[in-house]
C-alpha cells in the first residue's frame, strides 16, 4: 500500500498544472457592427454598393488603399513608375499572401480587372466596367468592339503589373484603391461564379479580414487573416456584422451595449445624440442624395415635368425638419468639396440650375406644368415614388409626396422593396421616379457625372445622349482648364435635362464606442477596420 501511495503521488505531481491567470490565452478582441442591409455582393467586381463596399475594403486590398480625407498609400503596390507621358503605370507588388497561403501576383490583378471588363461576366456584366475605361482596350473590349487580349493591363512576371491608359489620369492611383480594382484568384472564381464570394469553405482574401461566416439576412463574421501582409498591425481578432435595416433597432442595440459600430440614425434622435453622446458625430461626406426620373416614361419623357417637379420641392425644409443632420440642401448634381485645376470649387462654380435651395419656386414649377398640358395638376396621371426600404427614406419620401400634392395638386403612391431588389427594379428602368444617391468613389467631379453616360449601367434615369457621352470622354483625354471646362459643360447638360432632381448633399452620422480606437471612414465613405483596437 506504501508503494502504491507513492507511485499515485508521483503521478499527481507531474500531472499538468492548472493555468495561472497570465498563461490563459486572451480573449479574442471583437468588433460588433451593423452592416445595415444583406450586401447584393461581396464580389469585388460586381459590387456596385455602400454594404458590399464596406466588407471589401476590409477583406480585399488594391494596389493604392484609401486614407481619411483623401490621402492614399502604397498596399499590394509597394513601389510604383510612371512613364513621362503619365500613360504607363509599372507596379512592383510587395510580397504578400492570400488568406489560404498561396502568393499573392500580378496575374491575380490582370485576371480581376479583364473580369470586371468582361461584357459576358457571370452572372452579369459588372456595373462598375466603366471604371476600367481609362485603360486603354478596356472600353471596347466591354461594348463587344475589341479583344479581351487588347485591354492594355499585363503581368510581365509574378510580383510586376503594368497598365497603359488611353490619356494620362490625374487621379488613377487612386483609382487602383477602389474595389473594382482590386485581385480576385481565378483558380477560386471559376468554382462558383455567382457565390465564391460568400462562401466561408471557399473564398479567400488578400485584406485584413476574411469571411469565415455568412447567414444572408442576418449576419456576416469575419476574423483576421493571418496571412496578410501587414498582420502585426491588426489588433482585431474577429468582427461580427449585423444587418439590422431599421435604425431605431440598431441605436437601441448601441446603446444597450450590444454594438460598437454603428453607421446611420434615426433622424430624430441627432439632436439628442449630439448634446448627450459623445461617441456620436457627423462629418461631411462627397455624395448626393436625388430623385430620379425615368425619362422614358410619360409624362416623365418631358423635361418640363421633371423641372416643374424639381422646382415644387422644399429643400430647406427636408433638411431641417425631415433628416435633421446637418445636410446641405442640393442646387447641382456634383457635390461641394470637388476642385477644379485653379482650385475653386466645383459646385460653387458651376451654378444652382435655377433651384433655390431655401424654399419652393411654386408658381414657376405650376407654370411649367400648365406648359406641359397640366394646369394645377389636372389631367397628370397618378404615379408612384419606389424607394428602398428604409425608414429615413420613408421620411422624405413622405414630405415630397405632400409637397407635391400641396404645390402641385399631384396624387403620389409610395412604395418600398428591399434592398437587393431595388437596385435592380432601379438600374432596369422599373419605375417612374425612384430614390438614387451616389457616393463619390474619389475626389473628382468625374466620379459623380460618368454614371449618365449611355453606355453605364449605372444611367438609372435611362438617359441616353450622344453629345453627353462625347463631352465625357473628352474630360477623360484632356487635362487641366480644357479637362474642367468640358465636366462643367457635363454638368449644366444633364442638369438643363433635370434628368434627376438633387435633395441635398450627404453627411455621415457616426457612432464608434469611445474605447474603440483607430476605426476609420475613409473619404469615399467605407469603413476601414484593418489597424483599428479596442481597448
Amino acid at each position: 500500500m506504501l508503494v502504491l501511495a507513492l507511485v499515485v503521488t508521483a503521478f499527481v505531481g507531474c500531472g499538468p498544472k492548472a493555468p495561472t491567470e497570465a498563461e490563459k490565452p486572451a480573449e479574442p478582441v471583437v468588433l460588433r457592427w451593423n452592416l445595415g442591409a444583406d450586401p447584393r455582393t461581396i464580389d469585388p467586381q460586381l459590387n456596385a454598393a455602400n454594404e458590399g463596399g464596406h466588407v471589401i475594403n476590409n477583406t480585399f486590398e488594391g494596389l493604392m488603399r484609401e486614407l481619411p480625407e483623401g490621402k492614399i498609400e502604397p498596399a499590394m503596390a509597394e513601389k510604383y513608375e510612371i512613364s513621362e507621358d503619365g500613360k504607363t503605370y509599372t507596379f512592383h507588388l510587395r510580397d504578400a499572401k492570400w488568406s489560404d497561403g498561396q502568393p499573392v501576383t500580378a496575374h491575380d490583378f490582370e485576371y480581376a480587372w479583364k473580369r470586371a471588363l468582361n461584357p459576358n461576366l457571370v452572372p452579369e456584366p459588372s456595373e462598375y466596367s466603366f471604371q476600367l475605361f481609362y485603360v486603354k482596350g478596356g472600353q471596347e473590349y466591354f461594348e463587344g468592339n475589341g479583344k479581351e487580349e487588347d485591354v492594355a493591363v499585363k503581368a510581365l512576371d509574378d510580383k510586376t503589373l503594368q497598365v497603359e491608359l488611353v490619356a494620362p489620369t490625374e487621379y488613377f492611383l487612386e483609382l487602383t484603391g477602389f474595389y473594382t480594382y482590386m485581385p480576385v484568384r481565378k483558380d477560386i472564381v471559376e468554382q462558383d461564379p455567382e457565390n465564391w464570394a460568400r462562401r466561408p469553405d471557399l473564398a479567400v482574401s488578400n485584406g485584413p479580414f476574411k469571411v469565415v461566416e455568412y447567414k444572408m439576412g442576418d449576419r456576416l463574421v469575419l476574423e483576421k487573416n493571418a496571412e496578410y501582409w501587414a498582420a502585426d498591425k491588426v489588433k482585431i481578432d474577429k468582427i461580427e456584422a449585423v444587418m439590422i435595416v431599421e435604425d431605431s433597432t440598431a441605436l437601441t442595440a448601441y446603446e444597450a451595449g450590444e454594438l460598437d459600430v454603428l453607421h446611420n440614425v434615426p433622424n430624430q434622435e441627432i439632436p439628442r445624440l449630439l448634446a448627450n453622446d459623445p461617441s456620436f458625430y457627423i462629418r461631411p461626406k462627397v455624395g448626393t442624395y436625388y430623385y430620379n426620373f425615368n425619362v422614358t416614361k410619360k409624362p416623365f419623357d418631358d423635361v418640363r415635368v421633371r423641372r416643374a417637379l424639381t422646382l415644387a420641392i422644399d429643400r430647406t425644409a427636408i433638411v431641417e425638419k425631415v433628416s435633421k443632420a446637418g445636410e446641405i440642401p442640393a442646387s447641382g448634381f456634383v457635390p461641394p468639396g470637388l476642385h477644379d485645376d485653379k482650385g475653386r470649387d466645383f459646385r460653387e462654380t458651376n451654378g444652382d440650375f435655377g433651384i433655390d435651395v431655401k424654399a419652393a419656386k411654386v408658381e414657376e414649377a405650376k407654370a411649367l406644368l400648365a406648359e406641359a398640358g397640366y394646369p394645377d395638376g389636372k389631367g397628370f396621371p397618378n404615379f408612384e415614388v419606389l424607394y428602398n426600404t428604409h425608414e429615413g427614406h420613408k421620411a422624405i419620401a413622405e414630405a415630397i409626396q405632400e409637397m407635391w400634392k400641396q404645390n402641385l395638386g399631384l396624387n403620389v403612391t409610395l412604395q418600398n422593396q428591399e434592398w437587393a431588389v431595388f437596385q435592380d427594379s432601379r438600374h432596369n428602368g422599373q419605375y417612374e421616379v425612384a430614390r438614387g444617391g451616389w457616393i463619390g468613389d474619389y475626389l473628382d467631379p468625374m466620379t459623380m457625372l460618368d454614371l449618365f453616360t449611355s453606355y453605364s449601367v449605372l444611367n438609372d434615369p435611362q438617359w441616353r445622349n450622344k453629345d453627353y457621352d462625347k463631352l465625357i470622354e473628352k474630360a477623360k483625354v484632356t487635362m487641366g482648364e480644357e479637362r474642367f471646362n468640358t465636366l462643367y459643360e457635363a454638368e449644366k447638360m444633364m442638369m438643363e435635362e433635370m434628368i434627376v432632381s438633387p435633395i441635398y448633399y450627404y453627411v455621415d452620422k457616426l457612432a464608434v464606442k469611445e474605447n474603440v480606437k483607430n476605426v476609420e471612414m475613409v473619404g469615399t465613405g467605407h469603413w476601414w477596420f484593418g489597424y483599428g483596437e479596442i481597448q
